[in-house]
């Protein structure tokens, strides 16, 4: 992992500082922690190699070996502290980067939601046509096509739930990010 890597995966720019790291880092932290996704155990392992990246990437900015060489800072930004504009500006960051993945997680949910679908319809349609001749072969198939479409219900369900949540939680990142920019644009004009 470089420098660009680890701040990429934090959405943060090259400009950061030690605080717009931490910053990101809480943020992105509360809202793709593993335990948030409990109920759903494909997210959760998903969420759980994120967090990985997360941290890794958090903690090689922050033990030396990420830090930006002198060359590449201007001399006027040398020592001095960040302001109020860019550490909303990395909490913003922080929060598009989070975005991202919950959307990603979002698009796997619906996938889930589709083949549960899919699954219930052909299920159910093979046992209604087996299902004619309850005794041989076709009620071997009829029992195992209605078994396929009774998970495909718990499927689309639970897939279902799991949207719900991600978009609950999309739309708290949009709010906050709505209110940031109301903040920075004060900042700004202040």
């Amino acid at each position: 992992m470089n420098r660009t890597e680890a701040l990429r995966i934090l959405g943060l720019d090259e400009d950061a500082t030690p605080e717009d790291v931490k910053s990101a880092y809480k943020e992105s932290a509360q809202i793709l922690h593993p335990d948030r996704f409990a109920t759903n155990k494909k997210l959760q392992d998903r969420a759980t190699e994120q967090f990985k990246n997360l941290q890794e990437a958090y903690e090689f900015l922050t033990s030396g070996r990420g830090a930006r060489g002198r060359s590449s800072r201007s001399a006027s930004s040398v020592g001095r502290p960040p302001t109020a504009a860019s550490t909303l500006e990395a909490r913003m960051a922080g929060i598009a980067a989070a975005r991202v993945q919950l959307v990603s997680q979002r698009d796997v949910a619906y996938d889930e939601r589709r083949n549960g679908i899919a699954m219930t319809l052909i299920g159910g349609a093979v046992a209604l046509l087996a299902g004619r001749r309850p005794f041989g072969i076709l009620g071997i198939v009829a029992a195992i096509a209605s078994a396929a479409a009774v998970w495909g219900i718990v499927q689309i369900v639970s897939s279902q739930r799991t949207i719900n949540t991600l978009d609950g939680h999309i739309e708290e990142l949009n709010a906050e990010e709505r209110r940031l920019a109301t903040e920075l644009e004060d900042e700004e004009a202040g």
